[in-house]
């Protein structure tokens, strides 16, 4: 989000990050980017004064459940506003790999026809153009899916040029330890540190007595710091405040995920750190395409953890695998490769938008009964809560 909002300050655009979460001590300064932020409540009429007033020219949802809850109003109260729809990942993806993994069974169509995708990809055709960061769930959605292609739009991790920070990086000899980093609130990074301390963790201890896992994440559960076990090395940090500094100080990264969807975040962040790693198929899913990864692939356990041996212990071996990974930030997420031409999407779609509707009968249906249905449950709730006040 912090990238596509750099993006549009890029174009010029003046931006109004509008939420309904409440701000935190780790929330994110927009101020000092001079990004107007306002408060907006869910099932309100307050959201239809304020996006009039405000009348913008595109309209950036954060995932399909605030264009759930906000799409109707946009499309009522702003129409001719561009409706982009940043998916983050396919959260019915996600949710389906999640079911299979928790019930053991193979993956499977059955799994993924399930309701969260009735209800992303309804989003997906409400919108005029989603953003799929992922060239695999490119593909999921218009083979398996036959979502049409003007509807979805490639944009990964856009990525500012990483010559200046690669100077300033420690060096293997400088480094220590092995990290794995991620929010406790994410499914997928929980499992996988799971999968790490009742598998993976103690054979590469038995390899490496020396080296410590350091665990890091926002969000600490009570049944995630019961995993800590100082003797063993398995070390619960918690949250921290930089990433990319944090992995920085470490030799290797490990990235079992179980299931998951999208980029994983952990492991660009990785990449930019110098931090070579040892990841799962889940993983690694769209982030190297034709490029070498920055380490090894594998969901064999004895794999596995003889590659995160390697890595920590060969030099020549780990340098390689970091150097992958500057390779692959130049040739697949450097923000100068998508720049010009999404500015020009917006550009075209702004000025045939009109056209653009019309080719999209099943997302005017969708929106038609969708607007109905949405807007007579919000209306509900809001006269409900009004209730409840008095």
């Amino acid at each position: 989000m912090l990238q596509l909002i750099d993006t549009f300050v890029s174009y010029g655009y003046q931006i109004t990050f509008a939420t309904t979460a409440q701000k935190t001590k780790t929330s994110y300064p927009l101020a000092d980017l001079a990004i107007d932020e306002v408060q907006i409540e869910l099932n309100h009429a307050s959201f239809n004064d304020f996006i009039q007033k405000l009348h913008p020219d595109i309209v950036l949802f954060d995932r399909f459940m605030t264009e759930e809850q906000f799409g109707w109003r946009v499309a009522k109260y702003c129409p001719k506003a561009l409706r982009i729809l940043d998916t983050e990942d396919l959260h019915f993806l996600r949710k389906a790999r999640e079911k299979a993994f928790l019930e053991k069974q193979a993956f499977a169509d059955t799994y993924l026809f399930n309701e969260y995708a009735k209800r992303e990809i309804a989003s997906i055709y409400r919108s005029d153009l989603s953003l799929i960061i992922s060239e695999a769930e490119m593909a999921l959605l218009k083979e398996k899916f036959k979502v049409p292609d003007n509807l979805i739009y490639y944009l990964p991790f856009l990525e500012n040029p990483v010559e200046e920070n690669i100077k300033t990086l420690p060096d293997f000899e400088n480094r220590n330890h092995f990290v794995t980093i991620g929010t406790f609130l994410h499914n997928p990074n929980y499992y996988s540190v799971v999968y790490l301390k009742n598998t993976l963790w103690k054979l590469i201890k038995a390899q490496l007595p020396k080296a410590q896992l350091h665990i890091y994440g926002a969000h600490l559960s009570q049944k995630a710091k019961d995993l800590h076990h100082e003797k063993d090395g398995f070390i619960i940090k918690g949250f921290t405040d930089d990433v990319i500094e944090t992995l920085s100080a470490y030799k290797v990264c490990l990235a079992p995920l179980p299931f998951g969807a999208g980029l994983k975040g952990k492991i660009i962040d990785a990449i930019k750190s110098g931090t070579p790693c040892v990841m799962s198929e889940i993983a690694a899913e769209g982030m190297f395409g034709f490029c070498k990864p920055n380490g090894f692939i594998s969901d064999n356990p004895e794999e596995f953890v003889k590659k995160a041996v390697t890595l920590y212990t060969e030099k020549e071996i780990w340098k390689t695998a970091q150097e992958n990974g500057f390779q692959v930030l130049r040739n697949r997420f450097s923000r100068k490769l998508f720049n010009n031409a999404f500015r020009k999407k917006l550009s075209e779609l702004s000025k045939n938008l009109d056209a653009h509707r019309m080719q999209n009968f099943t997302g005017n249906m969708l929106q038609y009964h969708t607007l109905q249905s949405t807007k007579f449950m919000s209306k509900w709730i809001e006269l409900k809560n009004k209730s409840i006040i008095k």
